[in-house]
């Protein structure tokens, strides 16, 4: 016993087969592709900082430059410095 098929219509998209869409097609890092945005959560970004932060510290300058920071604070830039960080705290804006 043969069953009939009912033919499509528009409104019945359940059966209808799907389309790749243009997001799919791009190259996805996570895929494998080259795709020159990383995102939000950028490897090469976070292993460029940590590479940078490594040779700060093994080239001995975070003794230097916190002697620097202690004098800045000890001289009359104090209250420019306190208020550039009160800004920096402040309401970020988008």
């Amino acid at each position: 016993m043969a069953t009939q098929q009912r033919p499509r219509s528009q409104s019945d998209h359940r059966s209808a087969p799907r389309r790749a869409t243009a997001n799919r097609s791009r190259p996805s890092p996570s895929r494998g592709g080259k795709s020159p945005n990383e995102g939000e959560g950028s490897r090469s970004a976070a292993r460029d900082y940590n590479q940078r932060t490594q040779r700060f510290i093994h080239e001995g300058r975070v003794d230097k430059s916190a002697e620097e920071a202690k004098h800045a604070i000890d001289s009359g830039e104090r209250d420019e410095l306190l208020e550039a960080e009160r800004i920096g705290r402040g309401p970020r804006r988008t």
